[in-house]
């Protein structure tokens, strides 16, 4: 079994793939819907630092531990990822290399490099594959970033 952790506020859909959908991501277009989620709660919650700054004083969080068979995972070879892969914002070549899997169904995970720890991953979730039922989500912890970060 493979694991990885999305971090989110209560009382959204955290695997609907709708916030992705809406404002696209470094691994997706706008208009197409992925979840993405990290290999480690540490790395998780360093996306949501990088991506929602000012954070709020105080403001809670939803840790969610998820799991899921090896075999459904496929991993972006490095050698394909485009020179820009890091760039901020974001170029369309990673989101057509993410959009294309979604599109192809290939697989219900993708592993990709985290821009912010790139011997680290992150994971894409395809909520549209018909394997999506078949994760493992654990029930949700509390999470809360440690005072000394929110107000930096």
């Amino acid at each position: 079994m493979l694991s990885g952790w999305r971090i989110d506020k209560p009382g959204r859909e955290a695997f609907s793939g709708e916030g992705a959908r809406r404002f696209g991501g470094r691994w997706n277009s706008p208009g197409v819907a992925v979840v993405y989620l990290s290999e480690h709660q540490s790395l998780a919650a360093l996306e949501i630092f990088v991506h929602l700054q000012p954070l709020l004083p105080h403001e809670k969080y939803l840790a969610y531990f998820v799991e899921w068979d090896d075999a459904q995972m496929e991993t972006l070879s490095p050698k394909k990822l485009p020179p820009d892969w890091r760039a901020s914002p974001p170029g369309p070549a990673t989101m057509h290399l993410g959009d294309q899997w979604i599109h192809h169904q290939r697989s219900l995970v993708l592993a990709v490099p985290s821009v912010i720890l790139p011997s680290e991953r992150n994971f894409l979730l395809n909520p549209a594959h018909p394997k999506f039922r078949q994760l493992h989500r654990h029930k949700p912890v509390e999470f809360a970033f440690d005072n000394r970060l929110v107000g930096r």
